[in-house]
This record gives structure tokens, C-alpha cells and sequence, in this order.
């Protein structure tokens, strides 16, 4: 099932010219399932080159066409998706229901660019003269650069290449060394949709030789990244150099407020669910649990029953609730923040071992009573584990939260609308989700504050980095 890794240059699927290669992996069983080309520079500059040439070209399409390829996008990604997911699995781990709901979900993104990329209006502005006509127009930034994060390989590349597409850019992504096939299995769906040639490249290999290349070049004019902070403030750095603009989408360590008129029962089962899914790898991913004191020894007992409920596996098995960590560096990362936690007085509830075999497994652990100088109160864990502690006030508990530098998501439950007003507006974040899990759709921005990032990916907000607005003023 697992592709043969080309690169996808001026509409061609092509060997990269680089000097290396590496194995992609299965976290499952640590077995090689392919080698993965590297580009060269010389591979880098025929993308630079397909991707203004057809700039030039594609600026000029009309929406309405524009849109039509992203429909026929929508309709080749659900064909298409139960293969799609079952290879996302075989290089991302996650169970195949989780990877083929992934790929499925990147429709409803297709239709809602085709459907937006139709309403980039400009407008016109009143004149002080009755021979003056003013207006600002919006076009298409040109060529953009993407880079794409492993833990969801598919759906996050794809909100950045449609944003592009839909505004009348042109792109060449570059997604995580760890799961290639998905971008590659990404690119054949817009080629068989009809994409001219050029309009979108897709390039592999050393991601520090790539980003400095792509970004240096003067025919890029805009870097969307989405990945951890510190790498997010190279990119930044090197795009601020060469005042190219930017979408920086980063790391997150997302508290959860749950007030003691909550539904106790709901919390659990949503909290639970999204905590644990894609083995806690989600940059939005619940990982710091605020519970209200009086019911917090009540709720951490019944979150941990939940928690260990969950079945984990390889991913490939339709009974597997929860698969491996992407990478085995990962599960050492795991143990250490566990280890780190417990030896300042936290508390081991269930999981904290890291299992025996092949695989990248860390089960699914929570941990008590965590106090704030331990590593995982600071630090993004970015797998399975939840952290608790309890509060007394809503004030003191918004204070704990936004204690990090992080500001990305947050979730609260609780049933009172004076607690919900205070909770949303003093949380200093860039996404808040109240009484349910509610974020990442196409129709709504996605983004964050402080050291999280910069600039909404979806909703109406989507083409916004991908435009240019260009006054004109004319006396008749």
C-alpha cells in the first residue's frame, strides 16, 4: 500500500537530485517503509521557476474557476479517502478511523475556499471629488511557500495550500520528512483535478537547507509554518530578513477550566476523547486540567477509569483506539516528563511506563496534584499525558493559566454564563472552546497569541496573508 516517494515539480512527479535520503518508518514496528528523496538546489530552483511562471498565469484565472478545481478537489479527497487514511496510518500511526476522518475532513475545506475564493472583494471608497473615483483592490500575493507538521500530515498542509490556490497564489509545500506519501498522495488529487502545472510543488528532504533556500529567494513572497515555537522563531527570523510576510501556527500547552457546576459526565467524555486522540500530538491538544477543588478528587478518579479504557496498538487494527508516538525519540520524552513531575511531588494516577516490544507506545497517563515548577507544567508535552492540579477562584485560576508564554487554545466547562464571560475573555488565547470541543473547522480562524503564532488559517479570515491590497486613485 505504501507509495513509491517522488517529489511533484511543474506538474511531474520526480526523483530528487540531493546527495541523501533517509527511511521513513512505521512507528508501529519501527520497519522501513520507504526512502524518501531529497532535493537539491537545483531541484529547489525548477519549483521557484513552475511556481512564477504559473503565477503569472494563474493570477489572472478567474474565481470561478479557481473554485471549480477546488470542488473537484472535494470530490477526489472522498473517493479517495479510505486509501489516503490507511497510508496517513502506515507513516503517522494514528488509528485508520482517525486518519481517514483527517483526509475526509480536508473536503469540507476544498468546498469552503471555492466558495470564499468567489467573494474576495475589493471596494470602493468615497471620493472628496466628484471626478475622482477611488478604490482598493485585493490580488494574490504570489508565490508562497508552506511547511507542514507529522502529526496531522494531511489536513494541515491542505488548509495552507488551498488558502494559497483559492487566493490566486501559487505554492510549493513542504511537508515533515516522517510522512511524506501523505503530501505526495495530496498532489496526484489536485494533478487528476485539473491544477495547471506549476501552480503547486511539492519538494522533500533537509528541512534547515529547504526553508533557507525557499525562503532567501526573492521570488517567495509569503512563508506559512506551522510546527513548534523554536522553529517557528528561525523561520520568523529569516522571513523578517527578507520582509517576506508570514503565518506562524505554533505550539501550544492548552489549559482546561472545569468549574465545579459543570457538566461533570459531558467534560469527561469530550475531555477524555480529544485528550487522548492522536496519542495527545495536537498542538490544540487539552494537556493543563484546572479542576474546581470540591470536585476534583471525584474528577480526576473518573477521568483516569476513562482513560484506561482506551485500546492501544498499530493503528492499522480497527480496534485500536489509540496509536503509537510518531517518532521513538518521542516516547523517552514522554518518560521523562512523567519522571520529572513525580520527583516534584506530582502524583502517577494510571500509565507512566513506557511498555516493551516494537513501537513507538507511551499509554495513556494522567497525573495529579502537578506542581508548577515541573517540566510538563511548562513545557509542551505534546503526547499522552494530562497534567491536574485544583483551584479555588476564577481568578486565580486565570492568573495559572496564562502563567505561559503559550497562547494558543483553551477549553472551560461550566454551566454559568457569568463564569463563561469571565473565563473567555480572560483567557489570553487565540481560540476558547466552552462546554464542547469546537475548534479547527473549516468555517471558523484558526490561530493564536503571544508565542503560539501569528495569523488565522479558515473562516473568513482564510485569504487575508495571501492578498495584497492595492489603492488606486483616477481623475477623469
Amino acid at each position: 500500500m505504501y507509495p513509491n516517494l517522488k517529489m511533484y515539480i511543474g506538474g511531474q512527479f520526480v526523483d530528487g537530485h540531493g546527495e541523501s535520503s533517509q527511511s521513513v518508518m512505521n512507528p508501529s514496528n519501527n520497519e522501513v517503509l520507504a526512502t524518501l528523496p531529497y532535493a537539491s538546489e537545483s531541484d529547489l530552483d525548477r519549483a521557484l521557476e513552475s511556481s512564477e511562471q504559473a503565477f503569472r498565469l494563474w493570477k489572472k484565472e478567474p474565481a470561478v474557476e479557481r473554485s471549480r478545481i477546488l470542488r473537484k478537489v472535494a470530490e477526489l479527497i472522498r473517493e479517495r479517502a479510505e486509501n489516503t487514511g490507511r497510508v496517513l496510518t502506515l507513516e503517522q500511526g494514528k488509528p485508520v478511523r482517525e486518519a481517514i476522518g483527517e483526509v475526509l475532513s480536508c473536503a469540507e475545506h476544498a468546498e469552503w475556499h471555492a466558495e470564499e475564493c468567489r467573494r474576495i472583494y475589493g471596494r470602493v471608497i468615497p471620493s472628496r471629488k466628484s471626478n475622482v473615483q477611488q478604490t482598493a483592490l485585493k490580488e494574490p500575493i504570489g508565490v508562497c511557500v508552506a511547511f507542514s507538521p507529522w502529526n496531522f500530515p494531511f489536513s494541515q498542509a491542505f488548509r495552507k495550500v488551498v488558502a494559497a490556490i483559492g487566493a490566486g497564489c501559487t505554492v510549493i509545500l513542504k511537508g515533515s520528512s516522517d510522512t511524506p506519501a501523505s503530501v505526495m498522495l495530496m498532489a496526484q488529487i489536485f494533478h487528476d483535478a485539473g491544477l495547471p502545472k506549476g501552480v503547486f510543488n511539492v519538494v522533500s528532504g533537509d528541512s534547515g537547507m529547504i526553508s533557507e533556500y525557499l525562503i532567501r529567494s526573492p521570488i517567495v513572497q509569503k512563508i506559512s509554518f506551522t510546527g513548534s515555537t523554536p522553529v517557528g522563531r528561525k523561520l520568523a527570523s529569516l522571513a523578517g530578513a527578507n520582509m517576506k510576510r508570514c503565518t506562524m501556527e505554533l505550539g501550544g500547552h492548552a489549559p482546561v477550566i472545569v468549574c465545579d457546576d459543570a457538566d461533570i459526565d459531558k467534560a469527561i467524555k469530550d475531555l477524555v476523547g480529544f485528550k487522548f486522540r492522536n496519542a495527545g500530538q495536537i498542538c490544540i491538544c487539552p494537556t493543563r486540567f484546572f479542576v474546581q477543588r470540591n470536585i476534583y478528587n471525584d474528577f480526576v478518579s473518573r477521568f483516569s477509569e476513562e482513560a484506561k479504557k482506551i485500546k492501544v496498538g498499530c493503528g492499522s487494527d480497527d480496534s485500536t483506539t489509540m496509536g503509537p508516538l510518531a517518532q521513538s525519540r518521542r516516547v523517552g520524552e514522554m518518560q521523562k516528563l512523567v519522571d520529572d513531575a513525580c520527583q516534584k511531588g506530582g502524583v502517577l494516577v494510571t500509565g507512566g511506563e513506557t511498555p516493551s516490544g516494537a513501537g513507538n507506545f507511551y499509554p495513556p497517563t494522567v497525573l495529579k496534584d502537578v506542581p508548577d515548577d515541573a517540566m510538563f507544567m511548562n513545557d509542551e508535552p505534546f503526547g499522552p499525558i494530562a497534567g491536574f492540579v485544583p483551584f479555588d477562584s476564577i481568578t486565580e485560576v486565570l492568573e495559572r493559566a496564562n502563567r505561559l508564554s503559550f497562547g494558543l487554545a483553551a477549553y472551560a466547562y461550566t454551566s454559568s454564563v457569568s463564569n463563561a464571560h469571565r473565563i473567555t475573555n480572560g483567557l489570553e488565547v487565540g481560540m476558547v472552546s466552552v462546554n464542547h470541543i469546537g475548534l479547527a473547522l473549516a468555517e471558523t480562524p484558526f490561530g493564536g497569541v503571544k508565542e503560539s503564532g501569528y495569523g488565522r488559517e479558515g473562516g473568513s479570515e482564510t485569504f487575508d496573508s495571501y492578498l495584497a491590497t492595492k489603492f488606486v486613485t483616477q481623475m477623469s
